[in-house]
């Protein structure tokens, strides 16, 4: 069986590991530990080609203890009990390393078999996951491990395996590869920063190339249809789809729309406008807001055709939306408000009504006041009169600060024309 050239050329020592600086490069928290030779619980985290799987075989190959490996997406209960039944036997006198690829894939039940055994230390646990661990991995396992967050290869540090990767191709085949600098970097700015797809794209390239004499000629044009989308790294179950929306979020709250509309292309690219509008919609009334309240009408607009266009056309609204809501004036008033409303709600049980605001019905004949006594506000001057609103334990809370904006100041200076001509 032909083994994977990302196989063939994966690093052997932390040296050799592309990337990951941040918690291999010398003195670096990870870096430290495997050196000490002490090896706890870990959970490495992040998205797929970037060097997980590749550290755990180092530890692993380096540590001296009996080593298993289960990939989440296969083991089942059975190949769990037939780890935890090593334990104690000849072999196994330095201790058990359990390396488990894909960890969320395994249910709650099967993950909690085996707290005992990484709590006393009869088995340490390498744990690997693309997704997000605080939300897929059961939080009693990640309170006895550390976890360390693997981030995406950038497309510079990437280019010197991909030459590596043609390099071997060309020894064990015996011919020459002609592939020029701009060859390796079309590869590495359309891998996403997943080294394992740059290097099974380098493989794709070489078989599609055109031979000549004793030698394989890459072509930049047939390089782009190799590497055409593959950068797109986006899962719409997966940590992709929140951290594009949120990239999203946060570009338009800071008021770039560049930025914005980068993410946005990103998500019609995937075609997932669904996310996009309703994402669009929170903006409009998140952060944006009282600023500029015709935002939430014309999103909302600019979404139902996009809708009612699906793609491509789709994209003309929703551009529209993108760049109306980044370049809008921001206010947060509204969502101050409503958390401070709320807040109020979990200290106190149901209050009762000013007995002016209900509705209208017997007051009983023992009652000290009889009659609603509300006062009608379009009976008096400018349609306002002063009485009280609240219940009586929250009078006088304050939700609502006015914005330092255009909008919320006119209608500032309105409120305040209404209490001085009141009085």
């Amino acid at each position: 069986m032909s083994i994977p050239l990302a196989d063939k050329i994966r690093p052997q020592t932390l040296d050799d590991v592309v990337g990951q600086e941040h918690i291999l490069a010398p003195g670096k928290p990870l870096r430290r530990i495997i050196e000490s030779g002490t090896v706890p619980n870990m959970i490495f985290y992040g998205p797929s080609g970037v060097g997980k799987t590749t550290v755990a075989r180092i530890i692993a190959e380096n540590c001296g203890m009996t080593l298993h490996k289960l990939n989440g997406t296969s083991a089942s209960t059975a190949d769990i009990k037939q780890v935890v039944g090593d334990i104690g036997t000849f072999g196994t006198e330095n201790g058990i390393l359990l390396y488990l690829d894909e960890i969320q894939y395994l249910n709650k039940k099967q993950q909690q078999s085996l707290l005992e055994y990484i709590e006393n230390g009869d088995i340490t646990l390498i744990a690997s996951t693309t997704e997000n661990p605080y939300f897929s991995i059961y939080n009693a396992v990640i309170s006895r491990s550390t976890v360390f967050e693997f981030k995406p290869v950038s497309a510079e540090q990437i280019i010197p395996a991909i030459n590596r990767a043609f390099r071997i191709i060309s020894e064990e085949n015996g011919m020459d590869i002609e592939a020029d600098d701009n060859i390796c970097r079309i590869i590495a700015y359309n891998c996403g920063g997943d080294v394992r797809k740059a290097m099974n794209t380098a493989e794709l390239a070489v078989i599609c190339g055109e031979p000549e004499l004793g030698k394989v000629r890459i072509t930049e044009e047939s390089m782009k249809i190799i590497a055409q989308r593959s950068n797109m790294r986006y899962d719409r179950d997966g940590d992709q789809h929140y951290d594009i929306l949120s990239a999203l979020h946060k570009s338009i709250r800071g008021s770039d729309e560049n930025a914005a509309l980068h993410y946005a292309a990103r998500l019609i690219a995937a075609g997932d406008i669904i996310s996009l509008c309703r994402r669009l919609l929170c903006i409009a009334s998140e952060d944006v807001g009282l600023a500029y309240p015709m935002a939430a009408v014309i999103t909302k607009a600019c979404v139902d055709s996009a809708l009612q266009l699906g793609l491509p056309e789709a994209k003309l609204p929703i551009a529209q939306a993108v760049i109306l809501l980044a370049t809008s004036p921001k206010s947060n008033s509204g969502v101050m408000a409503i958390d401070a409303a709320l807040a109020d709600l979990q200290d106190c049980d149901a209050l009762d009504f000013p007995r002016h605001l209900q509705n209208k019905h017997y007051d009983g004949k023992g009652a000290a006041v009889a009659g609603q006594n509300y006062l009608y506000p379009h009976n008096f001057h400018n349609h306002y009169v002063k009485q009280q609103y609240m219940p009586d334990a929250l009078k006088g809370h304050v939700y609502y600060e006015f914005g330092d904006n255009k909008q919320e100041q006119s209608a500032y200076q309105y409120r305040q024309k209404l209490l001085n001509e009141a009085e």
